[in-house]
């Protein structure tokens, strides 16, 4: 287990790049699945999430070269669906959510494919069920054995068919996708989710061969074809670290140049800070937070408190409303955060209100926020990891309150951010970590 010992109240100034987007590493390194030949995938993030993933691959017999930081190709010419069965895979499938995103290319590729039930955060309900009845719609059998949780779908042939998905479930629409372009007909998704992982993912596989249109959209036609083939394809930089890094520059008074985060794919976030009193500058394609003493809340026209609440994409992405949460704490008025999609997300805020910060979490969706306008630091204190990110939000309080915090279960945060605590060091931090 691993620690994290921070030392707040210091002030950042510098330049930092991020990370590729965890969750479309995820997704893109699932397709390559899809084909014999190789496919080679850059910007991948050192972060334990797509490690594990790939360690996977790798022992399912899929090839895999390192040509350098973050580029990786693979070829799965020699996929082991032996290894499925094995209890190694199920120690391994059941650790990572992202391990259910192999079902897609592995049904298309080769009509069979079992899985355990997928683990990830505990933030509430997280079902299967689009996943599964979409693989039923395009003629796939499926099983659950309830008493060791394993999944098994079989097909000798899938079928293209109309699928309008009764939620906008990015993981799902990924493994459709990845199912229905090597379907036999043409395959239409109807409120399909339209994240840039996904448009990247479509980008990738009609590199590959595959015939899709509407990207972009929550309505893809797929036209199946016979078989993929190799290609190249560049992550995007994470959004969710983008703003996290923006929260992090208005807590901490900071100056932050925020490098290379492809602006055009940001949606609503920037302005969503800006919402918050933030002065986010847009220069080129870079980010430029200046530090900042204070920054008020905006009001609705009528004067009633502003809501800040996640939606599917173009809304904002619920990834962010742990950042925005704690970075309204320090804000001049009020917010309501309106967490809709996940109904544990916002349990932590209970570490947040022992710093001192004043919220009333109205019940596990919502919680309203009594800016400090920093009139009231945070103060240290120790506290917990439940998820990625409400972790990194936690760390972000702490890198802004006084005094010293400790943050446990750590292994959380290293699941979606790459080598956070040397990276923020080299702006100023003082995050220390404690391996036991």
């Amino acid at each position: 287990m691993s620690t994290f010992r921070i030392q707040g109240g210091t002030i950042l100034k510098g330049e930092i790049t991020p990370q590729g987007a965890k969750n479309e590493a995820l997704q893109v390194i699932c397709a390559t699945l899809l084909t014999d030949e190789k496919v080679k995938i850059s910007n991948i993030p050192n972060i334990r999430d797509v490690n594990k993933l790939i360690d996977l691959l790798v022992s399912m017999g899929v090839s895999v070269t390192r040509h350098g930081k973050g580029d990786v190709t693979f070829k799965a010419d020699s996929v082991n669906l032996d290894y499925l069965k094995s209890e190694a895979f199920r120690d391994g499938g059941a650790a990572l959510r992202g391990s259910i995103m192999i079902i897609g290319p592995l049904l298309a590729r080769f009509g069979y494919v079992c899985m355990p039930k997928p683990g990830g955060d505990k933030i509430g309900r997280r079902r299967l069920d689009t996943h599964f009845i979409g693989f039923k719609k395009l003629g796939a059998e499926f099983n659950y054995d309830f008493n060791d949780e394993f999944y098994t779908l079989e097909s000798k042939e899938l079928q293209g068919t109309y699928l309008h998905l009764d939620e906008a479930s990015v993981t799902c629409t990924a493994n459709i996708i990845m199912a229905a372009v090597l379907a036999k007909g043409k395959t239409t998704i109807y409120n399909a989710a339209c994240e840039p992982y996904i448009q990247q993912l479509c980008l990738l596989l009609t590199q590959m061969g595959a015939k899709i249109s509407g990207i972009g959209s929550n309505l893809l036609y797929i036209d199946g074809v016979e078989k993929l083939h190799g290609a190249q394809h560049r992550v995007l930089p994470d959004m969710i670290e983008i703003g996290s890094f923006i929260g992090m520059a208005a807590m901490t008074e900071s100056e932050v140049l925020i490098k290379n985060v492809r602006y055009d794919m940001l949606g609503i976030i920037p302005d969503s800070f800006r919402r918050l009193g933030i002065d986010i500058q847009h220069i080129d394609d870079d980010i430029f937070i200046p530090a900042q003493k204070n920054y008020q809340i905006e009001s609705f026209i009528d004067g009633s408190i502003m809501t800040i609440s996640d939606a599917i994409w173009p809304g904002l992405t619920p990834d962010l409303l742990s950042v925005f949460l704690v970075v309204a704490t320090q804000a001049k008025g009020s917010v309501l955060i309106h967490q809709k999609m996940f109904e544990s997300r916002l349990f932590f805020v209970d570490k947040l209100i022992d710093m001192g910060a004043q919220i009333i979490l109205c019940d596990p969706h919502r919680a309203t926020i009594i800016g400090l306008d920093k009139q009231i630091q945070l103060r240290g204190t120790t506290m917990h990891s439940p998820d990625i990110r409400a972790g990194m939000a936690l760390l972000i309080a702490a890198m802004s309150a006084s005094g010293t915090s400790v943050i446990h279960n750590i292994e959380q945060i290293d699941r979606g951010y790459e080598n956070i605590d040397q990276r923020l060091n080299s702006l100023g931090a003082k995050i220390e970590r404690l391996d036991y």
